[in-house]
């Protein structure tokens, strides 16, 4: 760990969890609530940005100098002078490491057979066969795209791909799978790894994409370590640390109390959600114990928090190759960040002011003002499902196929309870 730095007034970081595209447009909405609540904050500007995972694709934007509206349009499909940032890039299956695998079959096979047949009482056929488990693909997905659209989009004028040419301080933390150590992308000694490079190692989730090789080491996605990451930007010395967390589980037996949610949701909708779920609620007990620690390691700092209600079902259950679903979300995340900053008002004012910031009470009063004020992009949201993909319209139709087969015993229930919580 590096030495802990000398703490300067005024200084102001962010950290950024992970959670799949899904959870990098959380953070998107999010910050765009806070970015209007918070006179004081520049949040292209900040001493210090730390992302990991999903938070890292939007850590890195932002120290770039693209703004919460920017990549908002970019996510519906409203990307003035940018790409359209499309979820089937985080999605596109990993043809070449499937065929490469499958052509170790027969030679697997002969081998196991072999195996079996001269290894005498101890050989047994399940113990040969298992050799066959190297021929299975270690991802799914393939990560490159990755890499590419965030080099296309960081190499545009006014940006850079380079660590070292940022005005802010970025760190993007991914994991050694080998040593089971942080990386972190941006600090002395890695800040010759181009950032789009960093991002697609830090979003390289075990078993859905390769790692990535980055100076002979094998690098996969850093919220193996821990969730937010938030001490990497508190040993720089901040003063005020905001953190987004989209990942919080899902409140199911509050749901079917309330009679919003039908008993057994989960187990309907196949292995997927109960992993979701699962991975959730590890990852946010972990997050829990961290925050708790804080206080008393890093006693002249504020640390904020903003993440979902447990009961935001749509969060959870959404489509996010959908545009429509991707607005929502967006949209959800803002509406719940001004719910939690006018909860918390009276609190966060007075740790606020520490910090030369204002809380916007202007702002959070404004009961008609919504996400898109200002960006350009009526309510209605005509035109923001233009320019989707092919690719993309397969994948939402798929999905939306095996939906209705995994869970059609009471999907029309839910759906109700679903459209109720928009």
């Amino acid at each position: 760990m590096p030495a802990r730095r000398k703490r300067r007034a005024g200084s102001i970081g962010l950290a950024l969890a992970g959670g799949g595209p899904g959870g990098a447009v959380y953070q998107i909405g999010a910050l765009r609530a806070l970015e209007e609540a918070l006179d004081g904050i520049d949040f292209t500007g900040l001493d210090i940005y730390v992302g990991v995972s999903a938070g890292a694709v939007v850590a890195a934007s932002l120290a770039n100098g693209i703004t919460p509206v920017q990549m908002a349009r970019a996510v519906i499909g409203h990307p003035p002078g940018d790409e359209q940032l499309e979820p089937e890039i985080f999605f596109t299956p990993s043809y070449k490491e499937w065929s490469r695998r499958s052509l170790m079959l027969p030679r697997l096979f002969a081998d196991a057979v072999l195996r079996f047949a001269t290894g005498g009482v101890d050989h047994t056929l399940l113990a040969s066969l298992s050799r066959l488990a190297g021929a299975l693909p270690v991802s799914l997905f393939d990560n490159e795209p990755i890499r590419r659209y965030f080099e296309r989009t960081f190499t545009k004028q006014g940006r850079t791909d380079d660590f070292r040419r940022l005005r802010h301080k970025l760190v993007v933390v991914a994991a050694d799978l080998e040593s089971g150590r942080a990386i972190r992308f941006g600090d002395p000694g890695t800040d010759h790894v181009p950032i789009s490079r960093a991002v697609q190692a830090s979003t390289a989730f075990p078993g859905l994409y390769s790692p990535v090789t980055i100076d002979g080491r094998e690098c996969v996605d850093g919220v193996l370590l821990k969730t937010l990451h938030a001490s990497v930007a508190l040993d720089h010395g901040v003063d005020l640390l905001l953190c987004v967390n989209p990942i919080v589980p899902i409140d199911i037996a509050s749901g079917v109390r309330r009679r919003m949610l039908k008993q057994g949701v989960l187990v309907e909708r196949g292995l997927p959600a109960i992993l979701s779920q699962t991975f959730r609620t590890l990852i946010h007990s972990r997050l829990e114990v961290g925050m708790a620690a804080y206080a008393t390691r890093y006693p002249g700092a504020d640390v904020l928090l903003f993440e979902p209600e447990p009961d935001n079902y749509p969060m959870f259950f959404t489509n996010i190759f959908s545009f429509a679903s991707r607005r929502a979300v967006c949209e959800l995340a803002y509406e719940t960040t001004r719910r939690t900053l006018r909860q918390r008002q009276a609190d966060l004012e007075r740790r606020l002011a520490r910090h030369g910031v204002r809380l916007r009470s202007d702002v959070l009063a404004d009961e008609e003002r919504d996400i898109w004020s200002g960006a350009g992009i009526g309510r209605e949201g005509k035109g923001a499902a233009r320019g989707a993909s092919p690719l993309g319209e397969e994948l939402e139709r798929t999905l939306t196929r095996l939906e209705s087969v995994v869970a059609a015993q009471g999907h029309s229930g839910r759906g109700r309870t679903l459209r109720r919580q928009r």
